[in-house]
């Protein structure tokens, strides 16, 4: 059999995004996956489906594969005509031993292709606001690793020409920074140089330590920083005054979690990793569909409707896929107008062709009766929605005299989520800051799930709107913020103004 293929892909310095778009590619084809200890393991949702995931967890300590057993491993994928994809933290060929993988992949006859990588050594200071090089501060860049190789009895470092650097770079060096920063101070190095050590770099939880060269080894003790980290020496630091934008976004360092049912969590998500939140996503919901009963659809879109109103997105989704499983199309709506309750339901009805014909000012559905166009006595109704929806809307226009049919569209269940306990743990330990709602069913749901509301206690509750709101005091959550406009961004602005609260 020919042999197949090893990517050697550099997967970035810890956020899953800045990987490239050639290493994503890579990693989406890869029947072999063979991840090094710092690649983001979120990269691992892009691998297809069938694909073999091999952890090699090599860290500084020796733990996992040896360096022999992973060469070895490489090449019988290879040979077996599999394609490999070795996923490796940062670049693999700046401290990755990916020259040395290289090297064996070469003498065995080995196709392979390096895929570089951002370098940690680069961007972690850029996330803490240092550039490595500043024409006002520093043109000279030397990167070095703050751990040799174990055999080796002393230092081959060239410390003459490390401290003599405008800006020295030092990664895997946590452990030996007293050692590392004794070193620079004795080969010339002044000790007020400016120094920072940058824990977990582009990632939710960085941590920054600005100190003087001198004084940054104890101070680091103190404040119990752990690998991974980078250590940067050099005046280039003192621009983390002015520079510093990734730790300063507002929910920088707050772990918020998202409820909202799995296919349309990421929106939300992305909205507040954006403004820095570390956020864990636990789909309590699942929307499924309602199978129509075509006959009776048939029936009802051959009535004359004057207005159709939809009080979600998946409500719109949700109604014209019955319709096509019936046969029909948005054409079956004849004549009748439509109501959007506000900018994510009309989104989707517009994506369809369709024009919105009414949508209140303030999203509920009390709304879209209090501010309706015209009066509503002897218009006819239909309301596509939740099979669990309450009957407030279609009640209220009954009132006013209006006739009304509530029809099925999709249905909410609670999704089986294994980790339960884990959450529940993290509620109770107060990890989880803010919990956000964006439906009543989320918020029971979530109850049922970890089994009362006692975790939740800790952690700012936030709802998108007032039917949430009561629904999450009913069952006797303390409410601390309301989206003012019952929306995702409007639910985002209410996490904050619940933080800011705080």
């Amino acid at each position: 059999m020919n042999p197949g293929i090893v990517y050697l892909v550099g997967a970035g310095p810890g956020d899953p995004k800045l990987i490239t778009l050639r290493g994503l590619e890579c990693l989406q084809r890869a029947d072999v996956i063979v991840c090094d200890r710092l690649a983001p393991r979120a990269l691992l949702r892009f691998a297809s489906p069938g694909a073999q995931i091999i952890d090699a967890a090599k860290s500084a300590e020796g733990e996992g594969m040896s360096q022999e057993q992973i060469n070895q491993l490489l090449v019988e994928h290879a040979l077996a005509g599999r394609t490999v994809c070795r996923l490796k933290g940062g670049d693999p060929f700046l401290f990755g031993r990916g020259g040395e993988e290289a090297s064996f992949l070469a003498e065995k006859g080995i196709p392979f292709e390096v895929v570089p990588g951002v370098t940690s050594a680069l961007a972690v200071p850029a996330y803490a606001g240092i550039p490595a090089t500043d024409r006002r501060l520093g043109s000279v860049v030397a990167i070095a690793t703050g751990q040799e190789a174990g055999e080796k009895t002393e230092s081959t470092l060239p410390w003459d020409s490390l401290a003599k650097a405008h800006t020295a770079i030092f990664l895997m060096g946590v452990k030996n920074l007293p050692f590392l920063a004794k070193r620079l101070i004795e080969a010339g190095r002044s000790a007020d140089t400016p120094a920072a050590v940058i824990c977990s770099g582009t990632m939710r939880k960085q941590e920054t330590l600005v100190a003087s060269l001198g004084g940054i080894a104890e101070k680091a003790q103190e404040r119990g920083i752990r690998p991974p980290a980078i250590f940067i020496v050099g005046e280039v630091v003192r621009l983390r005054e002015k520079l510093n934008w990734f730790e300063k976004r507002p929910l920088f360092g707050v772990t918020v979690l998202v409820t909202r049912a799995r296919d349309q969590a990421s929106e939300l998500s992305e909205k507040l990793e954006e403004l820095g939140a570390e956020v864990v996503e636990f789909p309590v919901i699942e929307i499924a569909p309602v199978p129509a009963d075509k006959q009776k659809l048939n029936e009802l879109m051959r009535r004359d409707w004057d207005w159709l109103i939809f009080t979600s997105a998946n409500g719109v989704r949700g109604f014209v896929k019955q319709l096509l499983d019936a046969g029909m199309d948005v054409r079956a709506l004849g004549k009748a107008k439509l109501t959007a309750i506000g900018p994510a339901t009309a989104k989707a009805i517009e994506a369809l062709g369709l024009r919105v014909d009414f949508t209140p000012s303030t999203y509920t559905s009390m709304d879209i009766v209090k501010e309706f166009p015209e009066e509503v006595a002897s218009k006819r109704f239909l309301l596509p929605r939740s099979a669990q929806a309450p009957e407030t809307l279609a009640d209220e226009l009954r009132r006013r005299g209006a006739i009304v049919e509530e029809w099925a569209a999709y249905q909410i269940l609670r999704a089986g989520n294994a980790s339960a306990q884990e959450l529940k743990g993290k509620l109770e330990s107060a990890e989880v800051e803010a919990v956000t709602f964006a439906s009543s069913s989320a918020v029971r749901h979530l109850v049922e799930a970890i089994g009362g509301t006692a975790a939740i206690s800790k952690a700012l509750v936030v709802c998108i709107g007032p039917a949430t709101a009561q629904t999450a005091r009913e069952l006797g959550l303390r409410v601390d913020s309301v989206a003012k406009e019952h929306t995702l961004d409007g639910l985002v602005r209410a996490v904050m103004e619940a933080l800011g609260r705080r």
